[in-house]
């Protein structure tokens, strides 16, 4: 380019300089920053008439009077107050070797709050672009490697024009940018410090229960090691006495070091699936093209791009773009939309400007807002932790809290705890009576004794720690944590984790076309310009009916090129081109264009039949003055361009408006003539206007999307008529202008429905899911891809309301909507407020719905469906942040996939639950009757044993049964209610059932070991121990299915891990068995022995098939007449009285509470879960406790006989002292029987539930 060629006219542009690849002259400055960047680009200061404005009533965060102050200060060249550092940020200030001109301090001083006088102080937008060594035009080179010499301060903020220096070297890769990185950073945040094994190990240590047995194991242990090597034996006798307090603290040791390992192994699998989540797709431009990298790569000095929909990544200073409006609500707490102004015109409003109102002056872009409207490009400030939003983020680290299920099985867990502690306590007193009653006439040692009443502790804890469910917690996790990794590898990237249980009993699904249901493969195969010249390719279908009615010419599509005028043409060509926001990329070596599919298959068919020569000259040669991008509301997009005038010094403006073709055409008053002659317009009658719908109809039944080109001429531009008298400022609204334009044609492009989508929407009707089609499109198309896809088939598409357009049924009563919500099949013509309508409508019926959206609009919707599916590839930011699962694909069949695993989670969750109960109930039966019957007060299974078992149960079981995949037969059943039990008749059935089958078992053999088997003591012992532990074993294979099908084995070859845990669990019985008789206390079986283990072991199975059998009508009729016998403290849970009328406060309103299914069971955990907390809370609770107990004493210290009680304090000291001395650890180790008992009993006495409570609450 000639440095002394006459500069292009300061004028929008949507357009490439073709020299922008070439060295350019020192003193040769582009008027738009965007020219190379083949994407929007606007009037800059010089040219650019006051017409911006912000939003009214917009804060800018700061005191505006103050800022003034500051400015004027800076005028008089006061920067170093501006710049000052923070306290305690002073490190980011001073870089040792920076080779830019400003520290991260100082860029950090823009932004939070927004800082007018700081950029000022840093010489606006050109010493920003010196400072940071880039360009505002052509952003960062790719081939910058470490860079040469460095730029002062000074140089930076001085007003003088020089060009940039990027590197003397050059680099690729990992090595490109080493120097921007090192000063600046990458945009990461520092991975959050995850614990170690150790740690973690260290925190499962931490349950009371296990202190509790460490202690005694350890007194234990002590005991044994005075009696063998202190005390006398026998001749020839074993000194093993020390072996049972080592295999306590072995079991132990086993048990935390499982437990640390599988928190180690799902703190792992979450960390990587954040990583997946966080990464995303941003578009900026690197010498001087545009390019897609990962939001990872983006550095301070790039030029990023934004459309609607962004969601912000880094800070920076706006350059230019077209209406540019933020929600900055959740960076700043702003609710208003903040109007973005050029930097530009910023810095010289501050300089020259008397009074600049400051909140009209926004170039701030900050990190965590969105993109709500316009177009345009920002220099990025601040990566990483020293952005904003990273700032933020380092202070608030996720924690995930629960979900539903998990609140579920906490409560469950409640219950259970309840039932097997109390049995655990009433063993103890049972034992210890029976240990006091004899001991006046026991002749044993002292140490013996206390050998005997350790043995009563050890066995008495021990049952508590089988019976208290803490792998339940575990069961779900392992099961969210294989599934999401597994969802994520067929296309379904899960952001919330309660999503995956709920998509599990979906009831609607409501999908979007494009992309979802449809390839999102656009191509234009058909069109009608002006009053005839019908086009089509391939297949000329699509006209006949119209063409036979209209006597219109069809034309193939390959002859239409060389039929048209070339001033149509022209015309043609400029309408798509210059009103599109997609723009020309060559990545990975291939030219195409990039942008949504509708605008790049008209890009495509312009290129192949219009003679579409590169974009960016098209767009040079017609200037754009204004653009208004796509807006879902009006459904169309406009821009404007100069066009000659009658005069050279007078031009002309064209508005070109592309949108949905029935509402572009409504408002059509004038028509293009024949296309193979000039230009030239004439009037639209409405006999006109009809024959054209049925050209539009026509298309649309032949499952087309139609979109509609038209324009407009004005004399002057901004129009006169379009200005508001009160306001000059005011945005003009392209809704004003749409009127009396010129109908140029309609374009018929061919979107193929998605291979499986039938196939897909089949599954979910077998799944009893209803599938609706939510769409854009007009009626006629929207009806033919359902029919297509099958949504909706020959027998209802013709009943009335299967098919409705948006604005009608937005306009229904909300009676009129409940009634025809569930024949609704297809909604058309719809808007992303007809969507959240719809959501509303369904989920007010007690249908759990699933949506799917990939607009900025469609975030209310998503938020307001119980599971909301976001598009991974056309989805915005904000739709996706709104979402819960990102579609990755794109693709409807993904969306079943979900609704499969989720099933699957809830199954797995409840197999493991099945089994669970199935093992407490035997193990602390069998423990509890043959302890208290036994002369010597041992129960047939020890404490050694019982750890065994529990590790079997809470681990290998967990391991197992949570990482079943999903089966086909899970589609083949109804989703379950919101309402519906964790545990089903079915499950009781089974549970109860085998837990009856093993108890006869093991009492059988027990009671009867002498007229039955005639084994020593010892050999019973093992065998009884040997068949349990195998009876859990095949009893796992029968957990396989909670239904009453047959078929236990189907899918086992898909689970290797099941099949891993089954051989762990057998192999580790058997060694037990021969290898473990001190520590175990069992004797090596001999072949009978064990054929009678195996043979009972596997006789769950057949029991399991005759259970199956049993009629669940037969069982629950003896359920109810068992519940009838129910302790009432069981069924019934404390229930506080409401105390709003005391407190002088509102109840809170119920009608708040709609949708929050789960508010019982999370009511439950607090209320239920009273023990679990205190006694087996966890391998959290360590934290929790000493937190609790810093409350007390500041509670204490807050008290005084001067102030008096609360209200809530002075009801409840009736029954506590508030002058209660601290609980330290020690107290609670000491006193755990009181504590159980009292939380049997209840702290406090409380009503009964009421019957609905009580029906939502029974497991």
């Amino acid at each position: 380019m000639d440095s002394n060629a006459p500069r292009r006219p300061r004028a929008p542009t949507i357009t490439v300089d073709t020299a922008a690849n070439d060295p350019a002259p020192t003193d040769s400055i582009s008027p738009s920053p965007l020219d190379d960047t083949n994407t929007l680009a606007v009037p800059t200061a010089k040219s650019r008439t006051e017409s911006w404005s912000s939003s009214p009533s917009t804060k800018v965060g700061t005191d505006h009077e103050q800022m003034s102050r500051e400015v004027e200060a800076l005028r008089k060249g006061d920067q170093a107050e501006i710049l000052k550092p923070d306290p305690g940020e002073e490190e980011l200030f001073h870089v040792e070797n920076n080779p830019f001109a400003f520290s991260p301090g100082q860029l950090a001083k823009l932004i939070n709050p927004k800082n007018w006088a700081a950029f000022v102080a840093l010489g606006g937008l050109p010493g920003l672009q010196k400072g940071l060594r880039t360009d505002a035009k052509a952003g960062l080179s790719v081939d910058e490697g470490k860079l040469a010499g460095a730029v002062s301060f000074e140089e930076a903020t001085s007003s003088k024009v020089e060009n940039t220096t990027h590197s003397d070297a050059h680099a690729s890769g990992k090595d490109a940018f080493p120097d921007r990185k090192r000063v600046y950073g990458a945009n990461r945040l520092p991975e959050p410090k995850s614990k170690s094994f150790l740690e973690l190990a260290w925190i499962a240590l931490q349950d009371r229960v296990l202190i509790l047995l460490c202690i005694a194991a350890v007194v234990s242990l002590a005991l044994g090691l005075y009696q063998t090597f202190g005390g006398s034996h026998e001749d020839g006798g074993a000194k093993v006495e020390w072996v049972e307090g080592v295999a306590i603290i072995v079991a132990i040791t086993i048990v935390v070091v499982v437990g640390a390992a599988n928190d180690w192994q799902k703190e792992r699998q979450f960390q990587k699936l954040n990583q997946k989540k966080e990464d995303r797709i941003v578009k900026i431009t690197r010498s001087g093209k545009p390019q897609n990298i990962s939001i990872h790569d983006v550095l301070v000095g790039d030029v990023m791009l934004l459309e609607p929909g962004d969601v912000i990544p880094v800070d920076g200073v706006f350059i230019e773009g077209h209406n540019l409006s933020c929600d900055e609500s959740s960076a700043t707490g702003e609710s208003d939309l903040i109007k973005k102004v050029p930097a530009e015109q910023v810095l010289h409003a501050l300089l020259h400007e008397q009074a600049p109102q400051l909140k009209k002056l926004d170039p701030f872009i900050i990190s965590g807002a969105k993109v709500l409207d316009g177009v345009g490009t920002f220099l990025v400030t601040a990566v990483g932790e020293q952005s904003s939003h990273g700032k933020t983020m380092m202070s608030l680290r996720d924690d995930p809290g629960l979900t539903p299920l998990q609140a579920k099985l906490n409560l469950l867990a409640g219950y259970i705890a309840k039932l097997g502690s109390a049995a655990g306590l009433l063993l103890f007193f049972v034992l210890l009576i029976e240990f006091l009653a004899k001991l006046p006439n026991n002749r044993e040692t002292g140490e013996q004794k206390g050998q005997d009443f350790l043995q009563i502790l050890i066995t008495s804890i021990t049952v508590i720690v089988v019976a208290v469910p803490e792998g339940l917690p575990l069961a779900v996790t392992l099961s969210l944590a294989f599934a999401t990794k597994k969802m994520t590898r067929e296309n379904n990237l899960v952001r919330h984790l309660q999503s995956c249980e709920t998509m599990g009993n979906a009831t609607v699904i409501c999908s979007d076309k494009t992309g979802t249901l449809t390839e999102n493969i656009m191509t234009v195969v058909a069109g009608s310009l002006g009053i005839r010249g019908l086009f089509s390719f391939g297949d000329s279908s699509f006209e006949q009916e119209a063409a036979g009615a209209e006597k219109r010419e069809t034309i193939a599509l390959a002859q239409f090129s060389s039929k048209l005028d070339p001033e149509y043409k022209e015309l043609l060509k400029t309408a798509i081109t210059v009103n599109t926001t997609a723009f020309e990329s060559d990545e990975e070596g291939k030219q195409g264009f990039v942008g949504t599919k509708t605008e790049t298959a008209l890009l495509d068919w312009a290129r192949r039949y219009l003679g579409l020569g590169p974009l960016a000259i098209e767009r040079a040669n017609h200037p754009v003055t204004r653009l208004f991008p796509f807006n879902s509301q009006r459904k169309c997009m406009g821009a404007v361009v100069q066009i000659p005038g009658p005069t050279k010094d007078k031009p002309k403006y064209r508005l070109y408006i592309k949108g949905a073709s029935e509402i572009v055409l409504g408002e059509c008053t004038t028509i293009l003539g024949d296309p193979t002659t000039s230009p030239t317009t004439e009037a639209l009658s409405d006999d006109g206007k009809e024959e054209l719908r049925s050209i539009i109809f026509n298309y649309a039944t032949n499952s087309l999307r139609t979109l509609g080109l038209a324009y407009r001429d004005f004399e002057n531009w901004p129009p006169v008529l379009t200005l508001r008298p009160e306001d000059d400022n005011a945005e003009i609204d392209l809704t004003d202008l749409v009127h009396n334009l010129t109908w140029m044609g309609v374009v018929g492009i061919q979107d193929p429905v998605r291979k499986g989508v039938p196939e897909a929407v089949n599954d979910c009707g077998i799944a009893s899911v209803n599938v609706k089609m939510v769409t854009g499109d007009n009626v006629e198309t929207a009806r033919a891809i359902a029919l297509n896809c099958g949504i909706l088939t020959e027998s209802t598409i013709n009943e009335p309301n299967a098919v409705m357009q948006g604005s009608d049924f937005r306009k229904l009563s909300e009676s009129d909507r409940t009634a025809v919500v569930k024949k609704l099949r297809v909604l058309a013509r719809s808007s992303p407020e007809d969507k959240r309508i719809l959501v509303k409508t369904l989920r007010s019926l007690g249908e759990i719905v699933a949506v799917t959206g990939d607009g900025t609009n469609d975030a209310p919707a998503l938020k307001a469906a119980d599971v909301g599916f976001s598009m991974g590839i056309t989805g915005t930011e904000v739709a996706k942040e709104a979402s819960d699962i990102i579609l990755m694909d794109d693709n409807f069949s993904s969306i079943v996939v979900a609704l499969g695993w989720g099933r699957a989670i809830n199954d797995s969750v409840k197999k493991f639950l099945q089994f669970q109960l199935t093992v407490n109930i035997t193990a602390v039966g069998v423990t509890f009757i043959s302890a208290v019957s036994d002369d010597e007060q041992k129960s047939v299974l020890n404490a050694v044993q019982l750890l065994w078992v529990n590790l079997i149960m809470d681990t290998f079981a967990a391991l197992a049964l949570a990482t079943d995949p999903p089966t086909g037969s899970l589609l083949h059943r109804e989703p379950e209610a919101r309402t519906a039990p964790l545990i089903t008749i079915t499950m009781w059935k089974m549970i109860i059932g085998q837990s009856i089958y093993q108890l006869i078992v093991c009492f059988v053999l027990w009671f009867g070991r002498d007229s039955i088997l005639g084994y020593e003591e010892r050999e019973v012992r093992s065998l009884i121990f040997n068949i349990f532990v195998f009876m859990q074993i095949f009893k796992l294979v029968n957990s396989r299915r909670i239904d009453n099908k047959l078929n236990i084995f189907e899918g086992l070859h898909r689970n290797h891990l099941f099949m891993l845990m089954m051989t762990i669990m057998a192999a580790g019985q058997i060694i037990i068995i021969f290898f473990g008789s001190d520590a175990f206390v069992v004797t090596r079986l001999n072949g009978i022995q064990w054929g009678i283990s195996l043979v009972l072991g596997f006789f769950s199975i057949p029991i399991g098939v005759l259970i199956r059998l049993f009629p669940d009508e037969w069982f629950h009729a003896f359920v109810k007449v068992l519940a009838k016998l129910w302790p009432s403290w069981i069924r019934f849970s404390r229930k506080k009285k409401d105390t709003s009328e005391e407190d002088g406060t509102e109840p809170f309103p119920k009608e708040k509470l709609e949708g929050y299914d789960m508010d019982t069971a999370l009511l439950g955990i607090r209320d239920d879960l009273e023990f679990l907390k205190r006694v087996r809370g966890g391998r959290m609770t360590a934290l929790s406790d000493a937190m609790a107990r810093s409350r007390e004493k500041m509670l204490r210290r807050k008290r005084s006989e001067s102030r008096p009680r609360s209200k809530l304090r002075s009801r409840r000291g009736s029954s506590r002292s508030s002058n209660r001395p601290p609980i330290s650890p020690m107290m609670s180790v000491v006193g755990m029987p009181g504590i159980v008992a009292a939380s049997v009993a209840g702290l406090q006495p409380g009503q009964g539930a009421s019957n609905e409570n009580l029906e939502a609450r029974q497991a």
